[in-house]
């Protein structure tokens, strides 16, 4: 976060495409540590009963920020602080959270944690036979090297799970980069509005996603009684039950959106409504998603979810390059039509992991 942070104030102050470029890269490759570690985090510190409460509030974040970003930077940029101050301000925070986090931020890994607790109790004994496991692992360039790279990118080409979990959440991840592009050209171009007052569009989906945040939770009580009928085993499938409902909602959200917005003789509030349907498919979808994976590789979450971050944010960075001609060569309609019919298609996804969901797990030599 404080490299992070420093590179973002550089691209506050570039005086060139290049460097703004070169800057954001090394930017966004820091700030890829926060999406990756924080799951780990969690399901190091909470239990199965509350790990998926705790995750849905991490996933509240990943899409508040972005869907917040152009309402707060539309203003930003139009004000008299100018377009420099969309990074400045996000620098200030990184940089303050890095050093919070410096201070105060402990490690959670239990086998980072018996080290600590071993080193103690042989100063207080004197007894130095005792030592933690960890503390035999003998590590190398090429241990991390397989720890942190090879093995997400082994993950998502062998484990069929990951694989396909990833590609659903792949697409709904870079249609909410889209969206980002595809709001300003709806409500700037066709209906006139100014960045700022356009990017209070967004406030639809942010809507959405708190519905499907309280959907997600009110599920909490069904899921704790099934994890104590099963004697507190959990059983990945049962995360999916929201994405059932979620994924026929997002497809609508995206016929709704597009039939609504291609002409300003249909009043602006319609395709903004279609955001609460389109954020509370968007949250159904990843989050429980999300949380399939890191219970059915709970001992490799970190790297399952790394697997899962390499996709989709690989996919969501490629999506706005085209997301602007595609409305403007196709219309907005028929660019919705498009992405609501792939997102049609897709909705069996769930259905098909919660039936043969369990069969493909004891197929996988790593997942629980």
């Amino acid at each position: 976060m404080l490299i992070g942070g420093i590179f973002t104030i550089a691209s506050a102050t570039a005086k060139d495409i290049q460097t703004l470029i070169i800057c954001r890269f090394f930017a966004g490759v820091c700030g890829a540590s926060q999406l990756t570690v924080v799951p780990g985090v969690l399901a190091d510190i909470y239990d199965n009963t509350y790990r998926g409460v705790a995750i849905s509030v991490y996933a509240l974040t990943v899409f508040g920020g972005p869907l917040t970003a152009p309402f707060v930077g539309g203003f930003i940029a139009s004000s008299y602080l100018g377009w420099r101050w969309t990074l400045y301000i996000p620098a200030i925070l990184s940089l303050a959270n890095g050093a919070i986090s410096l201070f105060f931020l402990r490690e959670t890994y239990a086998a980072c944690l018996l080290i600590v607790k071993a080193v103690a109790i042989r100063k207080a004994t004197n007894n130095w036979g005792i030592h933690a496991k960890q503390e035999e692992v003998e590590v190398d360039l090429a241990d991390l090297v397989d720890k942190y790279f090879t093995r997400p990118l082994k993950l998502l080409c062998t484990e069929p799970i990951i694989l396909a979990i990833s590609l659903y959440m792949s697409f709904v991840y870079g249609l909410v980069y889209a969206l980002l592009a595809a709001y300003p050209y709806v409500f700037e171009q066709i209906h006139g509005m100014t960045p700022g007052v356009a990017g209070l569009t967004f406030i639809g989906l942010i809507t959405g996603v708190l519905l499907a945040l309280g959907f997600i939770l009110s599920q909490h009580v069904t899921y704790r009684r099934k994890l104590v009928e099963n004697n507190n085993v959990p059983v990945p499938e049962w995360r999916l039950r929201p994405t059932i409902l979620g994924a026929p909602v997002f497809a609508v959200g995206l016929f709704w959106f597009g039939w609504t917005g291609f002409t300003s003789k249909i009043h602006w509030a319609a395709p903004a409504a279609a955001g609460i349907f389109i954020g509370f498919g968007v949250l159904c979808i990843f989050l429980p998603c999300f949380n399939y994976i890191v219970d059915a590789y709970l001992p490799l979450a970190a790297s399952a979810v790394a697997a899962n971050i390499m996709l989709r944010s690989s996919v969501a960075a490629g999506f706005p390059l085209f997301t602007r001609q595609m409305f403007e060569s196709m219309g907005v309609q028929w660019a919705c039509t498009l992405l609501g019919c792939l997102a049609t298609v897709m909705i069996p996804i769930p259905y098909a992991f919660r039936a043969y969901g369990p069969w493909l797990r004891e197929k996988s030599k790593v997942c629980q």
